[in-house]
């Protein structure tokens, strides 16, 4: 993907017969009427199985020849997944195990915080309304505050999953631990505003639960809602928000992954935008650490530090690719830019954040310090080389300096969000 040249059309193309695209945005023809390029995740009977490149005259994408290049590019790996999974797709089946009835789906809680984008709010509420999971509510929090905006965009659609909740304590890690007070799901779901779910996607988080008794997280699989300028592009390429299309299960013990700097790398499990958690467990481990995230001085890493939890307190936590997400990336430069240095602040407010709550761990953190500043900062580490020579130097520089902050900015943080948690490590909110 380190060659897309913006616009690009996001589409996703339905390999089983007859062959359908679904387009998320089309480009317009490039400078000079140039072909556009369209990034499309390949998938068959709902299952993601990967994503092809081709040209897309006009900005759209034909359905046969997209299926030609499908099957041309990933018909190996489409064939081993579905032999893998115990069928081989003639019988219309994806193979997966089958859905519990209605009457034994446990209720999922989708917590959604936002803070003054009713717009974009709008879009994510309409695909929840189109969830295929027979028993979820949904729970809007409203950060911080500013207009009446959000609270009557929730009023107005009146549907009756459909609940508002208020946190005015700043933060994106303060808003979650408000919804997941709110919360009356086995399961919580979190998502941001900026996203729009797959209709499955309720269906593929209750799966991932269903994985192994100990599972008490699941992540999904993220793409990019549209590529339509350079800035969405590089962030595609350089934002490590697609974790693969191989579901895992992953924990401290037996199911331990080859990475040598787990589990300090969780984000290479899954972000924010989407991802789930047994509510009692969420609860048990403190919920949120309130200095971290968007909107506090740490910027970010408060679902690093979520997962990182689960981990240390020897549970599973399942990557489930089926539960899919689409990402609306920033659009202009100078977003990615703000964005890029808040990415380092809150990688290195996490690992602030996971030896604060973890004191256990320093001494192994100690040893895994100098191959893990390796794979943070060296051009050819696997965190680094998927980007190449298009990842912007000053991008660069940006991500490292807010990588060098992010222990004094978790500090500051963590001063200021003192009385946001009990002594006995759970959560409290401000009135």
């Amino acid at each position: 993907m380190a060659d897309l040249v913006a616009p690009v059309t996001v589409a996703e193309i339905e390999l089983a017969q007859p062959a359908t695209v679904t387009h998320m945005s089309v480009a317009a023809p490039g400078e000079g009427g140039r072909a556009c390029q369209a990034l499309v995740l390949v998938r068959l009977h709902a299952v993601p199985v990967g994503t092809i490149v081709v040209d897309a005259p006009a900005g759209t994408v034909d359905a046969s020849s997209c299926a030609e290049a499908a099957w041309a590019l990933l018909g190996t790996s489409i064939r081993s997944r579905l032999t893998s999974e115990g069928s081989d797709g003639s019988d219309g089946s994806d193979g997966l195990p089958a859905d519990p009835p209605a009457a034994d789906a446990p209720l999922i809680s989708v917590v959604v915080a936002t803070r003054e984008r009713p717009r974009s709010l709008a879009a994510c509420l309409d695909s929840l309304s189109r969830m295929d999971y027979p028993n979820y509510e949904i729970v809007v929090v409203d950060n911080d505050p500013v207009t009446t905006a959000t609270a009557s965009l929730v009023g107005n659609r009146g549907e009756e999953n459909l609940r508002y909740a208020r946190e005015p304590r700043r933060g994106l890690a303060a808003a979650h631990n408000r919804g997941l007070e709110q919360a009356a799901g086995a399961i919580v779901a979190f998502t941001d505003d900026d996203v729009k779910l797959d209709g499955k996607w309720l269906t593929e988080i209750s799966k991932g639960f269903r994985t192994a008794p100990d599972v008490a997280c699941v992540t999904g699989l993220i793409m990019p809602a549209e590529l339509q300028t350079q800035a969405q592009v590089l962030l595609e390429t350089h934002g490590h928000f697609g974790k693969g299309f191989d579901k895992r299960l992953v924990n401290c013990g037996a199911h331990r992954p080859a990475d040598p700097l787990f589990p300090f790398t969780v984000g290479k499990l899954g972000s924010g935008a989407n991802m789930a958690f047994r509510a009692d467990r969420l609860r048990e481990l403190g919920g949120f650490d309130p200095a971290t995230g968007t909107g506090t001085m740490a910027r970010g890493g408060d679902d690093l530090a979520a997962f990182f939890s689960v981990l240390a307190a020897g549970c599973s936590l399942v990557y489930q690719p089926t539960a899919l997400a689409w990402h609306q990336h920033r659009r202009d430069l100078a977003s990615l830019r703000n964005q890029t240095y808040g990415y380092g602040v809150g990688l290195g407010a996490y690992l602030t954040s996971a030896l604060a709550d973890h004191p256990a761990m320093v001494g192994q953190a100690v040893r895994l310090a100098p191959p893990g500043l390796r794979y943070a900062f060296h051009p050819a580490s696997p965190r680094n080389a998927r980007a190449g020579s298009s990842w912007p130097r000053e991008l660069v520089w940006r991500e490292r300096r807010g990588l060098a902050f992010g222990p004094l900015a978790y500090g500051v943080s963590r001063l200021r969000s003192r009385g946001a948690r009990r002594p006995d490590g759970s959560w409290q909110l401000s009135q």
